[in-house]
């Protein structure tokens, strides 16, 4: 077994080499004058079972070509199987035409994933389920939910919490959690007029002296969860918190969150945390490494891998 480590989030996979107690293969990525990028393998892989870490990130193209460049390095250097460790599943969100003569982008990019020479993908909380039938490949798909399960339990003991889904899309994700917590649901009635904006309606469920939390697979601008808590604010709830797996924070959502309502947003380190994320007072993350490092090792083990998914 053999660990690669590209660029987008270094931190997680060395994390992940040390739980697994074994060193990172050395490797350089990097690009030529015209950034063009090259990969080279500095060890023997033949017959290995190696395992790529990279999260399709921002910057998402540089970043999947990266992964692919050096799933072709390790095809080419004769491992015997190849897995794409993808934290953060990049173009997850154009899962479908959503309108005329528009792509189905997450499909292109499972193929070329493929194509590439990945054996199987191992993810974390796709932004929809049937993305893994976008692949001719096996994909493992592990759940947050247990890690912010056990979080909610220690920050929350012995306070009156409700979950809360963000859009009517999110229901079965956080029905999930509220399930495991044994507390009540509540949804967030949403109209968006156009892609990047939204305006929250109402408020499903009396929210009012609980504390709520958010819950959301992916934040990128910010503006619904914000929308979210001004909502829940004014409906009388007591509190208002988050957890989104992916943190993609771009431009100000940073700043954004931290003017915001929410008392505190936390996100997994899927997605390597910006300058502006760290100092923000009101995000935290924490991390996934030992729930990938435990799957990679069933993974390489061959044994039961969905065990993971349950607490």
């Amino acid at each position: 077994m053999k660990i690669v480590a590209c660029n987008s989030n270094r931190p997680l996979a060395e994390a992940v080499a040390a739980f697994l107690n074994m060193p990172l293969t050395a490797a350089s990525i990097r690009r030529f004058a015209d950034m063009e990028v090259f990969v080279e393998i500095h060890e023997n892989v033949r017959g290995e079972d190696v395992f790529v870490i990279q999260s399709t990130s921002y910057p998402a193209n540089d970043n999947l070509m990266e992964l692919l460049i050096t799933l072709d390095a390790l095809r080419r250097g004769s491992a015997r199987r190849i897995t794409a460790v993808i934290p953060y599943f990049g173009y997850a969100r154009q899962d479908r035409k959503s309108g005329p003569r528009t792509p189905i982008s997450a499909k292109l990019v499972a193929n070329l994933i493929t194509e590439a020479g990945a054996n199987r993908v191992l993810t974390m909380d796709l932004h929809a389920g049937q993305i893994q039938g976008f692949f001719d490949i096996p994909v493992d798909n592990l759940f947050a939910a247990p890690l912010f399960t056990r979080d909610i339990r220690e920050r929350f003991a012995g306070r009156d919490i409700m979950i809360v889904s963000p859009d009517v899309g999110g229901v079965v994700r956080a029905r999930d959690i509220a399930r495991r917590l044994n507390c009540d649901l509540a949804i967030i009635d949403k109209r968006r007029e156009r892609a990047g904006v939204s305006e929250v309606m109402n408020v499903i469920g009396d929210v009012s002296g609980r504390d709520c939390i958010l819950v959301d697979d992916i934040v990128d601008s910010g503006g619904t969860l914000c929308n979210a808590a001004h909502a829940l604010i004014a409906q009388g709830a007591n509190s208002v918190s988050v957890y989104t797996t992916h943190g993609v924070l771009s431009g100000g959502a940073a700043a954004r969150i931290t003017a915001s309502p929410i008392q505190m947003m936390t996100i997994t380190d899927s997605i390597l945390a910006t300058e502006a994320v760290r100092l923000a007072h009101n995000i935290r993350q924490i991390t996934i490494a030992p729930l990938l490092a435990e799957a990679m090792r069933r993974i390489s083990d061959e044994s039961s891998v969905s065990s993971l998914f349950e607490e």
